[in-house]
């Protein structure tokens, strides 16, 4: 079963790629080859695995709940080809509408930066010593994707799982790097 899911960024996020651009951003955002920001389903997975674990432990199941979170995500380990066939869900990758990414491309064309710029900004941070001074060397740049932003994926999982996947989906309120530090708030819903 498919279950369309949408993905509604009630904060500003960062959707990081991993790398960063010397002299420049220090955090960057995951894009496609068009420029347009998304958010990987794998990184959803693992989001989607630690709040599975938490809700099965408030229900009283942690004991049990990684031997069943291993059959229905498969293994949280990188052995990719045995484990492809267990997993009872999966997720896509969460990216913007089609007709959103063609009227931004009308807009302002092919160029990769000026797609990337139409979702987001830089932001800076620095860390601040115990005398209230800036902390030398702790300048940062961050490419932050702007909060109210939509983006739209799928969960594709068997029947008797659509209950359980709803249940963690509702749990999930943060996604991204900083959500610890306010980035990343979102609501998910089914559409």
């Amino acid at each position: 079963m498919s279950v369309k899911i949408k993905m509604t960024l009630l904060s500003d996020t960062i959707f990081g790629n991993g790398v960063s651009i010397p002299g420049g951003e220090d955090i960057s955002v995951l894009t496609d080859e068009n420029g347009f920001p998304y958010y990987k389903g794998s990184s959803l997975k693992g989001v989607f695995r630690e709040e599975a674990e938490n809700l099965c432990c408030w229900m009283g199941k942690g004991e049990t709940a990684e031997e069943f979170l291993d059959e229905i995500l498969g293994k949280s380990d990188h052995n990719y080809l045995t484990n492809q066939e267990k997993k009872k869900i999966r997720f896509s990758n969460f990216t913007l509408s089609n007709a959103v990414q063609q009227r931004v491309k009308q807009q302002v064309g092919q160029d990769k930066d000026r797609i990337l710029r139409s979702f987001s900004y830089l932001r800076t941070f620095t860390a601040i010593e115990e005398n209230g001074m800036t902390k030398d060397g702790s300048l940062r740049e961050c490419r932050c994707l702007r909060k109210g932003l939509i983006f739209y994926g799928t969960i594709e999982c068997e029947q008797e799982l659509e209950q359980f996947v709803e249940q963690v989906l509702s749990c999930i309120k943060w996604i991204g790097t900083m959500r610890t530090r306010g980035f990343g708030g979102i609501k998910l819903e089914r559409i």
